[in-house]
C-alpha cells in the first residue's frame, strides 16, 4: 500500500460506543480505543439517541487524543481520518463525522467515509486471510444481514431482517426475564445452566426459499410465556431460576438456529468458499459453534474485541478505500437508512 496513506486514524460512532483506533496498513492494529454508554442505557433497556449523541460530543477527543497516544504515534504521524458515516443512529454518526472531518481538515489530510456493515465484516481480515468469495453475516444489535463478499471491496447484500435484528431480540428476551442490559451476555450465561429443548419458540423462515430474517415473533413469544395466563396486561408472572435459564436456553437456540440455517443456505446458493462473520451478537459462543458446523466451508470470526463497535475495522477497511483511491471531501454526510431497505445493493 505504498501509494496511498498507510497509518489511517479510524472513527466510530454509529451507535453507543464511541471509539477511534489507528492502524497501519490495513490490518496492524496500533491502538483501538472503546468508550461504552452500556451504564448510561441500562435502565431503559436499549439505546436512547439523544443520550447516545450526547455521550459521544463529551468522548469523541478524548478517546481520539487516547487512541493516538496509545498507537506511538504523533497526530502529525497520521495519514488519513476514516470514519463510520453508515448506517447508524444519525446523531450518533453525525458526532464521529464531524470530528474525522474537522481532523482531516486540521491536518490536511484525506477523509474516507467507511460503511458500517462492510467494516463490521472486514474487523475478520485484522486476525485472518479471508478466502474469497465468501458468505458475510453481520449479527448485531442494530442489523442482521447477509452479504455475498466476492473480494475486500466488492460486497453485495443478499438478505437482511424484515423487521427487528437479533441483537435486539436477544435485548428485549432478556429485560422481559429480568436479567439485564446489553441481553447478548446475560442470555449466554444463563443458558449455559438452561435445557435448551424445554421450549419450542419459534423459528421464522428458517424452511423458507429466502434469505430473509425475522425476530419479532420470537420476543412476542418469549413475552406471552412469561406473562401466562394474564397475557396483554404487560405482568411478567413469577419464574424460578431454573425456568428462566431454560427460556434463556430455549430462546438462544432458536435465534441461532436460524442464522446459521441462513448462513448454510447463502453458501449452498452462492457457491462461496468461505464464512466471515462480525457484529456484538458473533460473540455468542452457541452462534459460533452452530455455523462451524454446519455451513461446510472455513468460518472466520473476529475475537470479541473485534466483534463489538470498534474503530479499528474501520481504519483498516479505510485503508483499502484509500488504496483503491476513494476520498471523500467535507461534504460527506451521514446515512441512518437500514441496510434491510437496500436489498440486492452494492454497499461499495
Amino acid at each position: 500500500m505504498s501509494n496511498s496513506p498507510n497509518i489511517v486514524l479510524g472513527i466510530e460512532s454509529s451507535c453507543d460506543e464511541t471509539a477511534a483506533a489507528v492502524v497501519s496498513d490495513g490490518q496492524n492494529v496500533h491502538s483501538s480505543v472503546v468508550a461504552s454508554q452500556d451504564a448510561l442505557h441500562e435502565k431503559y433497556g436499549g439505546v436512547i439517541p439523544e443520550i447516545a449523541s450526547r455521550a459521544h460530543v463529551e468522548a469523541m477527543v478524548p478517546v481520539a487524543q487516547e487512541a493516538v497516544e496509545k498507537s506511538g504515534f504523533t497526530k502529525e504521524d497520521i495519514e488519513a481520518a476514516a470514519v463510520a458515516h453508515r448506517p447508524g443512529l444519525a446523531g450518533s454518526l453525525l458526532i464521529g463525522l464531524t470530528f474525522a472531518k474537522s481532523f482531516s481538515l486540521a491536518m490536511d489530510i484525506p477523509l474516507v467515509g467507511t460503511d458500517h456493515l462492510h467494516a463490521h465484516l472486514y474487523a475478520s481480515m485484522l486476525e485472518h486471510e479471508i478466502t474469497f468469495p465468501a458468505v458475510g453475516l453481520v449479527v448485531s444489535g442494530g442489523h442482521t444481514a447477509l452479504f455475498l463478499w466476492k473480494d475486500i471491496l466488492d460486497i453485495t447484500l443478499i438478505g437482511s431482517t424484515i423487521d427487528d435484528a437479533a441483537g435486539e431480540a436477544f435485548d428485549k428476551a432478556s429485560s422481559i426475564l429480568g436479567l439485564g442490559y446489553p441481553g447478548g451476555p446475560y442470555i449466554e450465561r444463563a443458558a449455559q445452566q438452561g435445557d435448551k429443548a424445554r421450549f419450542d419458540f419459534p423459528r421464522t423462515f428458517i424452511r423458507d426459499d429466502t434469505l430473509k430474517f425475522s425476530f419479532s415473533g420470537i420476543k412476542t413469544a418469549v413475552l406471552y410465556h412469561c406473562q401466562g395466563h394474564s397475557q396483554g396486561k404487560g405482568e411478567i408472572r413469577d419464574m424460578d431460576g431454573q425456568e428462566i435459564n431454560d427460556i434463556a436456553a430455549s430462546f438462544q437456540e432458536a435465534v441461532t438456529d436460524v442464522l446459521a440455517a441462513k448462513v448454510q443456505k447463502a453458501v449452498h446458493e452462492t457457491g462461496a468458499r468461505s464464512v466471515a462473520a462480525g457484529g456484538g451478537v458473533v460473540c455468542n459462543t452457541r452462534l459460533r459453534e452452530k455455523i462451524s458446523e454446519t455451513c461446510g466451508v472455513d468460518v472466520y470470526f473476529p475475537s470479541p474485541v473485534y466483534c463489538i463497535d470498534n474503530a479499528a475495522m474501520i481504519a483498516g477497511l479505510g485503508c483499502h478505500l484509500l488504496q483503491a483511491g476513494v476520498k471523500h471531501d467535507l461534504f460527506l454526510d451521514v446515512d441512518s437508512e437500514p441496510v434491510r431497505m437496500k436489498p440486492d445493493k452494492r454497499i461499495f
